[in-house]
């Protein structure tokens, strides 16, 4: 096998495989025994055909395809593997010469990770303010405890008012035609929250429970769906259920109930403690993340769009997950913000091409400093995840495949070079 290889622009390279003709025979054999059972030649029982008869019957390219797919496969494989090419795509395979008892000839095209000419990223200057808790911080963090802990009681004797839980029905029309994503079925709404476009809140306050009425109501001009933008729409809306929370007193009693300490003073103690700790934790990753910021707009990255575009990917998935856990679903979202994917896509192509910048600095930066992972570091993590999903490590590592332990290996890498960062910048301190 021989393999040229040439540079082209916006980190493509180009490369010309020539595989033998013996090989590309053993391919042909690979493809006749695959596909044998489909035809049916006269003269011979329906896969019993010899290949030579097969071939002058319908022609020899009738087994290219899968001899192509076997061959170029292994052999593609070989020639990045062996010209440590790092390919971020799959490769666009064109055939140049193929059959008739000559060598196979194809070319792939493939993107590569971009080379990294880095900038400045030693003395980085970053600011780090004092953290100091407020009484309004914990405050509101007893707030929301409380809003946690209140009780949840049935109202029937009084119509929705404005701080109530209600479940409605309801389904929306455009001249009187129903319009995409507007009807739903026990929709759990708290009026006041502003859930729902200007105007529909305010009409199911003086509602009682089993009511059904219309609401009228218009559509913002800037709202995303061309359908219904400054749009006036009718809702029928029936409310099936009515709630209110009910809210402790914050006290003595209170801190009992919902904590290991028996005076108010001590949980406000402990509170004020936690929200340091995290505050603390929240600039750390502040801190790091303005100084990986800074190191990848300093250096020269020419990214190729399938990185971005994988990564807007990943992002994608990472956000449906997150829907699910709230009941909903990229699509149920892109209904409720009348969005489409194309512009969820667009407004995370920054963001996906900062995270991507950031990744392929650390890794340049880690190279450069001759960043290493040592193995009992990698047993460490592996031993941290086991005890997580509460498994014997052995037992863990037989689930574990050569990539889980580099994508393990790589995490390690980065963390100790955004350590090595934030060890070499300039930190200014500034007050609260």
């Amino acid at each position: 096998m021989s393999i040229k290889v040439e540079k082209l622009e916006k980190n493509l390279v180009k490369l010309e495989i020539t595989v033998d003709k013996a090989k590309f025979e053993e391919g042909m054999q690979k493809s006749y025994q695959k596909n044998i059972g489909r035809f049916n030649i006269p003269g011979f029982r329906k896969g019993k055909a010899p290949r030579k008869i097969i071939e002058q019957y319908y022609g020899e390219g009738v087994f290219y395809e899968d001899a192509i797919n076997i061959v170029c496969g292994d052999a593609y494989e070989k020639a990045i593997e062996e010209n440590n090419i790092d390919a971020v795509d799959m490769p666009d395979v064109d055939i140049v010469q193929v059959g008739n008892d000559q060598d196979l000839i194809f070319t792939a095209t493939v993107a590569v990770k971009p080379e990294v000419k880095l900038g400045k990223y030693k003395g980085i200057e970053v600011t780090e303010k004092e953290v100091k808790i407020t009484n309004e911080q914990i405050n509101e963090e007893l707030e929301k405890v409380r809003e946690k802990n209140a009780r949840i009681a049935d109202i029937e004797d009084r119509p929705v008012k404005e701080g109530d839980i209600t479940k409605i029905d309801f389904e929306g029309f455009l001249d009187g035609v129903p319009f995409n994503g507007g009807k739903a079925e026990d929709y759990e709404l708290v009026i006041g929250s502003g859930q729902f476009i200007p105007g529909f809140e305010e009409q199911v306050v003086g509602a009682n429970k089993g009511e059904i009425f219309d609401i009228n109501v218009k559509f913002p001009d800037d709202y995303n769906s061309e359908d219904l933008k400054g749009k006036d729409v009718l809702f029928k809306v029936k409310v099936n259920d009515i709630k209110v929370k009910q809210l402790s007193e914050i006290d003595d009693e209170f801190a009992k109930d919902v904590s290991e300490f028996d005076t108010l003073k001590e949980y406000k103690e402990n509170i004020k403690e936690k929200l340091k700790e995290t505050a603390e934790h929240h600039q750390k990753h502040e801190i790091e993340d303005e100084i990986i910021k800074i190191a990848g707009s300093n250096a020269n990255i020419d990214i190729p769009d399938i990185m971005i575009e994988k990564q807007i990917e990943n992002m994608i998935k990472d956000f449906n997950l997150k829907l699910k856990y709230q009941g909903l679903d990229i699509d149920k979202y892109l209904q409720f913000t009348g969005s489409t994917l194309d512009n969820l896509k667009t407004s995370m192509r920054v963001e996906a091409e900062n995270q991507v910048r950031a990744r392929l600095t650390l890794e340049a930066i880690a190279k450069e400093e001759n960043i290493e992972v040592p193995d009992e570091d990698v047993e460490k993590e592996i031993q941290k995840l086991a005890d997580n999903y509460r498994q014997n490590i052995e037992e863990f590592k037989k689930h574990l495949r050569d990539e889980d332990i580099k994508y393990i290996k790589e995490g390690i890498c980065f963390d100790k070079t955004i350590d090595f960062l934030v060890e070499n910048s300039k930190t200014i301190k500034k007050k609260a």
